[in-house]
């Protein structure tokens, strides 16, 4: 028995006769026949009580008729389900991103781009600092992330720039800084600095730190934050001034003043996107060309 006589045999049950459930399933009477003859042998039973002008059910015609809609229901969403998620249609994609790009225009662009063209794709989005997202990415329970990323990603990722970013002044809206703005960061000695932890994003921890260096400056920390939020947080408290990603102005909290410098515009603090290329989905792959349309740039 296969779905092909039990799509035969409902045929002829629904249709009424033999003559009308060849038209519907296009295959010839006496075909058609001979496949319920072989079901029927199989079965070791008769389906059908022939009469001169009508067919009829038997007992066992009627219990396989019941079985045989519920196996053909269960055929046709069985295949339907498959064919979507080797589609990318449905499934679901695990994306972390950084605490301070979770606001960012462009990234509400992808991710209501995304769930407009796949509604059935769950999306599960993760605030999620650099650090944690490269460690959740290789382990495979993130697949993809926006995130910092080095200038050699891991062999198991692969990665293209998103989004062009700088690092900027964040002040209290009271510091004497709004009013007299520093042009270079030498002027920054005097101030109390508020800076996160390396381990919360080491990438770019060493990034900002190595880049004032250079500058030879070295801030004055004594306020610590676990991220651009809380650190923004604090700024707002008046604790101390910070250096951060010019994207952190869609997070601030009212009491945050940004100021642009020259120096701190040099630094390179641009987001990437990046997957794990052994964790691959046809929804992730989805995603992914989404990204590529929204933000075609080359992959780093």
């Amino acid at each position: 028995m296969d779905f092909r006589q039990l799509g035969y045999f409902v045929a002829i049950v629904e249709e009424g006769s033999i003559s009308a459930a060849s038209r519907r399933v296009h295959i010839a009477q006496p075909a058609l026949s001979r496949q319920i003859q072989a079901l029927e042998t199989e079965l070791e039973t008769s389906l059908f009580e022939r009469g001169a002008r009508e067919i009829r059910l038997t007992v066992s015609g009627r219990a396989l008729y019941e079985e045989a809609r519920t196996l053909l229901a269960c055929r046709e969403s069985s295949i339907t389900r498959i064919r979507s998620l080797s589609e990318g249609t449905t499934g679901k994609i695990t994306l972390g991103v950084t605490v301070a790009h979770l606001w960012v225009p462009v990234i509400k662009q992808v991710l209501s781009t995304f769930r407009t063209r796949y509604p059935r794709v769950a999306l599960e989005v993760l605030p999620l600092l650099s650090g944690p997202q490269r460690t959740r990415l290789q382990d495979g329970t993130i697949d993809a992330g926006f995130l910092y990323m080095d200038d050699k990603p891991a062999d198991y990722l692969e990665s293209r720039l998103f989004n062009r970013g700088h690092l900027v002044l964040a002040v209290p809206e009271q510091s004497p800084l709004v009013g007299a703005p520093p042009q270079r960061v030498e002027q920054l000695e005097p101030f109390n600095f508020v800076w996160g932890p390396r381990v919360s994003s080491p990438v770019y921890y060493d990034r900002v730190i190595n880049f004032l260096n250079r500058l030879n400056f070295y801030p004055k920390v004594v306020q610590s934050g676990a991220d651009n939020i809380t650190i923004l947080s604090l700024v707002a408290a008046g604790l101390g001034i910070s250096v951060v990603p010019d994207d952190c102005k869609w997070i601030a909290p009212p009491g945050v003043h940004f100021i642009e410098m020259p120096e701190l515009a040099a630094c390179d603090v641009s987001v990437s996107f990046a997957w794990n290329t052994g964790h691959y989905s046809p929804a992730l792959q989805n995603f992914i060309e989404v990204v590529r349309e929204l933000k075609p740039v080359p992959v780093t």
